[in-house]
Protein backbone atom coordinates (compact mmCIF):
# COMPACT_ATOMS: atom_id res chain seq x y z
CA UNK A 1 0.00 0.00 0.00
CA UNK A 2 2.70 2.09 1.00
CA UNK A 3 4.19 2.09 -2.64
CA UNK A 4 0.68 3.36 -4.03
CA UNK A 5 0.66 5.92 -1.91
CA UNK A 6 4.58 7.20 -2.36
CA UNK A 7 3.37 6.90 -6.63
CA UNK A 8 0.71 9.72 -5.94
CA UNK A 9 3.18 12.40 -4.17
CA UNK A 10 6.12 10.97 -6.76
CA UNK A 11 5.76 13.86 -9.10
CA UNK A 12 4.97 16.73 -6.53
CA UNK A 13 7.21 18.88 -4.38
CA UNK A 14 6.59 21.52 -1.12
CA UNK A 15 4.88 24.50 -1.87
CA UNK A 16 6.77 26.34 0.96
CA UNK A 17 10.42 25.19 0.11
CA UNK A 18 10.12 23.37 -3.09
CA UNK A 19 11.91 20.44 -2.29
CA UNK A 20 10.50 16.74 -3.08
CA UNK A 21 8.18 14.74 -1.66
CA UNK A 22 10.22 10.38 -0.87
CA UNK A 23 8.91 7.80 1.23
CA UNK A 24 9.81 9.71 4.50
CA UNK A 25 6.81 12.16 3.83
CA UNK A 26 4.26 9.84 4.21
CA UNK A 27 3.15 8.28 7.61
CA UNK A 28 0.77 6.05 6.77
CA UNK A 29 -1.94 7.02 10.25
CA UNK A 30 -4.55 4.09 9.79
CA UNK A 31 -5.32 1.11 7.45
CA UNK A 32 -8.70 -0.26 6.71
CA UNK A 33 -10.30 -2.07 3.93
CA UNK A 34 -10.77 0.24 0.98
CA UNK A 35 -9.16 3.39 3.22
CA UNK A 36 -6.04 4.41 4.38
CA UNK A 37 -5.43 7.77 5.90
CA UNK A 38 -2.18 9.60 6.08
CA UNK A 39 -0.18 12.66 7.14
CA UNK A 40 1.97 14.66 4.85
CA UNK A 41 4.86 16.14 5.90
CA UNK A 42 7.93 17.99 3.96
CA UNK A 43 11.15 16.33 5.56
CA UNK A 44 13.53 19.53 4.23
CA UNK A 45 11.81 22.20 5.87
CA UNK A 46 9.19 20.60 8.38
CA UNK A 47 5.57 21.93 6.61
CA UNK A 48 3.14 19.71 7.76
CA UNK A 49 0.52 19.36 4.76
CA UNK A 50 -1.91 17.70 7.23
CA UNK A 51 -3.91 14.45 6.89
CA UNK A 52 -5.89 12.86 3.79
CA UNK A 53 -8.12 9.91 3.55
CA UNK A 54 -7.25 7.83 0.95
CA UNK A 55 -9.90 5.46 -1.00
CA UNK A 56 -8.07 2.58 -2.95
CA UNK A 57 -9.50 0.49 -5.11
CA UNK A 58 -7.62 -2.78 -7.53
CA UNK A 59 -6.82 0.17 -10.01
CA UNK A 60 -3.33 1.20 -10.77
CA UNK A 61 -1.77 4.02 -10.23
CA UNK A 62 -0.46 5.79 -13.12
CA UNK A 63 2.85 8.64 -13.10
CA UNK A 64 2.72 11.36 -15.49
CA UNK A 65 5.34 13.63 -16.78
CA UNK A 66 6.54 16.09 -13.77
CA UNK A 67 4.33 19.46 -13.73
CA UNK A 68 6.32 22.66 -13.78
CA UNK A 69 6.78 24.88 -10.95
CA UNK A 70 4.72 28.35 -11.29
CA UNK A 71 5.73 31.05 -9.12
CA UNK A 72 2.85 32.84 -7.33
CA UNK A 73 2.35 36.19 -6.46
CA UNK A 74 4.79 38.33 -4.04
CA UNK A 75 4.08 37.37 -0.47
CA UNK A 76 2.05 40.17 0.92
CA UNK A 77 4.24 42.63 3.12
CA UNK A 78 3.97 44.66 6.31
CA UNK A 79 3.19 47.82 4.02
CA UNK A 80 0.67 46.16 2.30
CA UNK A 81 -1.51 45.38 5.59
CA UNK A 82 -0.62 49.17 6.93
CA UNK A 83 -2.13 50.30 3.68
CA UNK A 84 -5.31 47.58 3.81
CA UNK A 85 -5.93 49.02 7.19
CA UNK A 86 -5.94 52.70 6.72
CA UNK A 87 -7.93 52.02 3.31
CA UNK A 88 -10.60 50.01 5.67
CA UNK A 89 -10.15 52.66 8.15
CA UNK A 90 -10.75 55.38 6.06
CA UNK A 91 -13.96 53.90 4.68
CA UNK A 92 -17.04 56.30 4.94
CA UNK A 93 -21.06 55.07 4.91
CA UNK A 94 -20.79 54.22 1.12
CA UNK A 95 -18.82 51.26 1.26
CA UNK A 96 -20.19 49.16 -0.27
CA UNK A 97 -19.28 50.57 -3.59
CA UNK A 98 -16.52 48.80 -3.08
CA UNK A 99 -18.10 45.36 -3.93
CA UNK A 100 -19.13 43.82 -6.91
CA UNK A 101 -22.63 43.15 -7.26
Amino acid sequence: MKKKIEKLFNNLCCSHCRNSFDENSITIKREEEGLTVISLTCNHCGKNFGVAFLGFSDIDIKTYEPLEVQEGPDPITYDDVIDAHRFIKNLDGSWSKYINP
